[in-house]
């Protein structure tokens, strides 16, 4: 037989799979059936097989029947899976065919039927028995070389459980029996819905059902297919079906959808799918109209959050785009990618370093970019934090200040600084670096530049390089353990697509010297993202443990956004704040940073960490004691600032 035929009969066994306890039970009556004749045949032989049997032999029978039939349903044995038919079934069936023939025999020879021989009632049990276990291991022996063909022919079928029986089901249905899937039932919470059939595929029941469908069906996979659900029902939704340990896939959310994606092309389940928040509504229009027919720069083109502004500013159509990134590597990706979907735009790449203040005046002036992004920056906390304190030092504060100068010599009409949560009150390297450049814009805002400073603060961007989630996700295909660092720490998320808009709307709607904060969110428990990380890839707590490490060097507990009202003044987009924030530092302070930073060179990170302690007030590193801020600190009260004042 080919393919088609052996994935045609695999449908035909899943269909019916619905309906194995009946079948079973049918089958088995058939079996029992012929062992009594058999066992008649061997008793009389073919001569009197039939004629010498009592008039009321069939009766007999039937009654023989139904106590075998009894004897197997009390033995739970109609509930088994023939295709793992084992020794634990075998021993099931020897109970129920000892007692049922048992009870027969007692039952005929007190009513006095003599005309059954008894050696028929003392051969039946033991040839029903072989019957009833010849059918079994036949099905498995048949099944499993089933599955061989199909597997050889890299057909293997995948049993679905549909989540949602709305009209993205029936367009799911529509497509996807052509990739292996075969869909067994829907679930839907809408009781009108259920009994229904949606393209042949009947809807089963709730939502609360699903480990009893899964379990009775065979179930390999589900498919969460409500992309028009509100991600709080979303996540409700995913997180139930990750709790069956059966691997889940869902089909693309309502924004992917606009996005251009198909319905009926599943993908497996990613963080952002449980920790992402309802897409914000931004003026496109605005943005388009002033990004298009621009150059823009982006510093760190090739990094997690580079690459995405790249992707997300190409589709505004700028008249050029100029590629700035350290990495050789990283560069011919993003432009490997930008070539291929957007072909019309002009791509320039350039290999630089933001620390060479040299190059970047020599790029910004050649190709005068109206906007820059600056993403270009070292972020790994734990990596600055020992022994290349002064490396993040040079990149992140005086990159910034190259990057900076560099765009307003050119004569950009804005400059973005792409910040951190770990900028305010910083207890690490990394955070202070980046508040000192947050400090570096403050000031050359105040200079009078026609360009315009601002920079955008936000929190841990999933899926970026060096953030927790592709490391738990490595950790948990090596088959763990997963290592946490401390049972209690939070962390605040957002996705990257959703950072990269979130940029370009600020550039577009800031004005010097503004800090804007995105608004994360609620906090999520890093051991509760690990924890669904565990189960959405299939394994549970057992399985792969979750073992805490102790903080890390330059750690917090929680991060801080001042996103709140006290410490931010709202824009028109609800997710966008702008910092309340006090002087930043005096023009002596920037004079001065790149003559300090080169003398401290041949320092150790200890002098490096004494020097952002004097120039950046807010800096505590983690373990000292926190003192009271100044006017200068970016804390400080929100009536010693001017609204909306950098």
């Amino acid at each position: 037989m080919n393919t088609r035929l052996w994935l045609a009969i695999e449908r035909a066994l899943a269909r019916v799979r619905s309906h194995r306890q009946g079948l079973s039970l049918a089958i088995d009556a058939v079996v029992i059936a012929a062992a009594w004749n058999l066992t008649y045949l061997f008793r009389l032989g073919f001569e009197r097989w039939i004629s010498a049997r009592a008039d009321y032999d069939v009766w007999v029978m039937a009654g023989v029947i139904g106590l075998y039939l009894l004897a197997l349903v009390l033995m739970r044995v109609p509930q088994a899976m023939w295709r793992f038919a084992g020794f634990a079934e075998v021993r099931r069936l020897a109970w129920a065919c000892a007692g049922a023939g048992l009870v027969a025999a007692v039952v005929v020879l007190m009513a006095g039927w003599s005309k059954i021989p008894r050696s028929v009632l003392a051969l039946h049990p033991l040839v029903t028995l072989m019957g009833l276990i010849a059918v079994r291991i036949a099905y498995r022996m048949f099944y499993e070389h089933l599955r061989e063909r199909l597997s050889l022919g890299g057909r293997a079928p995948r049993r679905a459980l549909v989540l949602g029986a709305g009209q993205a089901a029936r367009l799911l249905l529509a497509g996807i029996q052509h990739q292996g899937y075969v869909v067994l039932g829907l679930l839907d919470d809408d009781p009108a819905k259920h009994g229904a059939r949606l393209g042949g595929v009947p809807v089963l029941g709730p939502l609360a059902s699903l480990n009893d469908h899964a379990a009775r069906l065979g179930i390999t996979h589900l498919i969460v297919a409500m992309p028009s659900l509100r991600l709080p029902q979303r996540r409700r939704v995913i997180e139930l079906a990750s709790r069956s340990g059966l691997p889940v896939l869902t089909v693309p959310t309502m924004q992917e959808l606009i996005e251009g994606s198909q319905v009926g092309r599943v993908r497996e389940i990613e963080p952002e799918d449980l920790l992402g928040r309802e897409p914000v509504q931004l003026d496109e229009a605005g943005i388009a109209e002033a990004l298009s027919g621009t150059t823009v720069l982006v510093t760190g083109a090739g990094g997690s959050i580079g690459s995405e502004l790249c992707r997300r500013i190409a589709h505004y159509g700028p008249a050029r785009l100029v590629l700035f990134e350290q990495s050789e590597y990283a560069l011919y990706a993003i432009e490997q990618e930008l070539g291929r979907r957007f072909p019309h735009i002009p791509l320039v790449r350039l290999l630089g370093d933001v620390r060479d203040a040299a190059q970047l005046r020599r790029c910004c002036l050649a190709w005068r970019p109206q906007i820059v992004f600056h993403a270009a920056a070292y972020k790994h906390v734990p990596l600055t934090e020992e022994h290349n304190a002064w490396a993040a030092l040079r990149n992140n504060t005086l990159g910034t200040l190259h990057a900076a100068r560099a765009a307003a010599e050119a004569g950009a009409a804005r400059f973005v600084l792409i910040s951190t949560d770990k900028a305010v009150n910083p207890t690490n390297v990394m955070g202070a670096t980046k508040r000192a450049a947050e400090m570096v814009l403050s000031q050359l805002a105040a200079q009078g530049h026609a360009t315009r400073f601002m920079a955008v603060r936000f929190g841990n961007v999933l899926g970026s390089s060096g953030s927790v989630v592709p490391k738990f996700q490595a950790q948990i295909a090596r088959g763990g353990p997963v290592t946490v660092t401390h049972p209690e720490i939070t962390r605040y998320f957002m996705t990257i697509p959703e950072a990269a808009r979130l940029v370009i709307q600020a550039a577009v709607i800031g004005e010097s010297g503004q800090v804007f904060v995105l608004d994360m969110g609620e906090p999520v428990r890093i051991a509760q993202l690990a924890q669904d990380l565990i189960r959405l890839s299939g394994h549970s707590l057992e399985e792969i443990p979750i073992v805490y490490t102790g903080l890390r060097p330059g750690e917090k507990l929680y991060e801080e956004l001042l996103a709140d009202a006290d410490t931010t003044l709202p824009t028109r987009f609800a997710r966008l704040r702008i910092a309340r924030l006090g002087l930043q530092g005096d023009e002596a302070w920037v004079t001065e940073l790149a003559r300090s930073v080169e003398l401290l060179a041949d320092g150790d990170d200890r002098e490096v960490r004494a020097w952002l302690r004097r120039h950046v007030p807010e800096y505590r590193p983690a373990g000292e004691p926190a003192e009271p801020t100044d006017a200068g600190s970016c804390t400080a009260r929100a009536d010693s600032a001017p609204p909306g004042g950098g």
